[in-house]
């Protein structure tokens, strides 16, 4: 796929992500929307998997350690053929393999099951050592939300990882300043990130998240790196694509039409807005199903 076709899959998936969750009822916009170009620059230009053989032994593995933005992940996994996307529309359904929160034995290609956060990239440092062991040249892509960076095991796990050298490791952290109550700056300061990472031993590289070129160069340079587990601090705008979501917390854990949020339209509008929004390429294109 050209990086052209590459961005405009991460529109449909960013699509997707607004249908699914307004189907639902419940989830998380922000971070979601926000991270639709890294997943589909792993899925379908990085990453060495096979959709149709899920469970292959040389596959790379990703793990989700901040679980609620799973529905990038389900979006991505459905067009990259892991499962028909008609499914998408299950999401947090009774019965459904699109859990909430990733489970690990309910949908074939998930690694990990995840929830309560810090935990993904302890697991992932785990499974790149296993690997290493093996003589695997698999690698393990973590990705991780700014506001989880609060949790203590985060940094027990970068202790680790910079200790054994994991260099079949890459974080990626998403890096979109906000979290569920708040910036993250107001929360609890997360500081200058690229120095602390740095400081525990590990490669660092920042990044536009939403530059396809510069997601997929960095991503490769990790796979260069010989003596330590490489982070991609990925900047990213959080609900990017839809205008009154863009940069605001109240979107962290909502989906569009379910409360009135200050500044976004009427509840019973939202989905429509957002759906218009991301057809058009906020307006800059017709849209097709006007």
């Amino acid at each position: 796929m050209t990086h052209r076709d590459l961005e405009l899959m991460a529109n449909t998936i960013r699509e997707d992500i607004v249908k699914m969750l307004v189907e639902a009822g419940s989830g998380h916009s922000a971070g979601p929307l926000g991270m639709a170009d890294v997943f589909t620059a792993l899925y379908f230009e990085v990453m060495n998997h096979r959709p149709k053989q899920p469970d292959w032994a040389e596959r790379d593995r990703l793990f989700l350690s901040n679980g609620h933005i799973v529905p990038v992940l389900y979006a991505t996994m459905a067009h990259a053929g892991y499962f028909p996307i008609k499914e998408l529309m299950t999401l947090r359904k009774f019965g459904s393999r699109l859990q909430g929160h990733p489970e690990r034995v309910r949908l074939p290609g998930i690694e990990t099951t995840s929830g309560p956060l810090g935990s993904g990239l302890s697991q992932a440092a785990g499974h790149a050592y296993a690997l290493r062991m093996n003589g695997s040249r698999s690698r393990v892509y973590c990705l991780t939300g700014d506001g989880e960076l609060d949790e203590g095991n985060i940094w027990e796990g970068m202790m680790w990882a910079a200790k054994n050298h994991l260099s079949n490791l890459t974080v990626i952290v998403d890096r979109n300043n906000i979290q569920i109550d708040g910036n993250t700056e107001i929360v609890m300061p997360l500081g200058d990130l690229s120095k602390k990472w740095a400081a525990f031993g590990w490669h660092v590289i920042e990044i536009d998240g939403h530059n396809m070129d510069a997601i997929i160069s960095a991503c490769n340079l990790s796979k260069a790196v010989t003596e330590s587990p490489t982070v991609i601090i990925a900047h990213t705008i959080p609900g990017k694509g839809v205008d009154y979501m863009e940069y605001d917390y109240h979107w962290h854990g909502i989906p569009a039409g379910l409360v009135d949020v200050p500044g976004a339209p009427k509840k019973a509008d939202q989905a429509k807005v957002a759906l218009h929004e991301l057809r058009t390429l906020g307006g800059r294109i017709r849209s097709e199903h006007e």
